[in-house]
């Protein structure tokens, strides 16, 4: 199965598309797309769903795995990045692709077998996991490989059907 995966955000978007080969877990694509906070956020959003178009149609995924939204005290935030979610959602179903969604907890315990790991001791752990062959420079890429990551270890037995 190959994953497109996701970290969202609106002024960071994390992303990274993964598959397994022969028993082994292969990066084919990362980086960490950025939009300009100068941009009215609707042309964010525009420029989001217009990369991850770019992406689908470049590497032909199988699914979206996405990590869980997380509530923290900016309502405003959380608000601009479920409108950014529903984008990418719309646009992978759109494309056909089977939608997972993981917890915090579901892509830290994966990668480092510890619910309650940092965002260094995940960073840390995925170039162990998977070979990396460029510098990565923002967690949000690091965050788009774990949560494909776990996407291919938890759904492993899934087999991908074009959906029509």
């Amino acid at each position: 199965m190959r994953v497109l995966a996701i970290d969202p955000g609106y002024e960071r978007l994390g992303i990274a598309v993964v598959e397994k080969k022969e028993r082994k877990e292969v990066l084919l694509y990362s980086d960490c797309f950025r939009t300009n906070p100068k941009d009215v956020f609707e042309e964010r959003l525009l420029q989001i769903g217009t990369e991850v178009e770019r992406i689908i149609k470049e590497y032909g995924p199988d699914a979206l795995a996405t990590e869980q939204l997380y509530f923290n005290t900016n309502q405003k935030t959380v608000m601009y990045v479920a409108e950014v979610i529903g984008v990418i959602n719309y646009i992978s179903r759109k494309n056909n692709l089977m939608l997972f969604d993981y917890s915090p907890l579901q892509v830290k315990n994966a990668v480092s077998g510890y619910g309650r790991s940092t965002k260094e001791q995940v960073a840390k752990m995925v170039p162990q996991l998977i070979e990396i062959r460029k510098e990565i420079k923002f967690d949000d890429e690091y965050d788009a490989i774990a949560i494909g990551l776990t996407c291919l270890a938890s759904e492993r037995d899934t087999v991908p059907l074009k959906m029509k």
